[in-house]
């Protein structure tokens, strides 16, 4: 299955550690089993409110194929993370709406 992955990366950290975190997600996919793994980094952002004390944040977005399996540890290991503020993992639209004709 394709899933989409947006977290969001507390803006303080440098451009080495930004690339740690990033290379960090990336590795532990390919552990799971994903393939297909596609990074943009969308920049830094105001956000709509504070969160974690934090009013701007650095959005990276990972689309990759992977096992359903495989997106709870990840969620997990964001959720402990004291990097990342917020992340979200969908199914892409078009992917759902092939699923749901066959």
């Amino acid at each position: 299955m394709a899933y989409e992955t947006m977290y969001i990366v507390r803006p303080d950290l440098g451009d080495d550690q930004l690339n740690q975190v990033i290379s960090k997600y990336e590795t532990f996919l390919k552990e799971q089993g994903a393939t297909d793994i596609e990074i943009t980094i969308r920049g830094k952002r105001r956000l709509a409110y504070e969160i974690a004390n934090q009013r701007e944040g650095v959005y990276v977005q990972m689309n990759y194929e992977a096992a359903g399996s495989a997106i709870a540890p990840l969620e997990r290991a964001m959720r402990l993370s004291e990097e990342v503020i917020r992340y979200l993992t969908i199914k892409p639209e078009a992917e759902v709406e092939l699923a749901a004709a066959e």
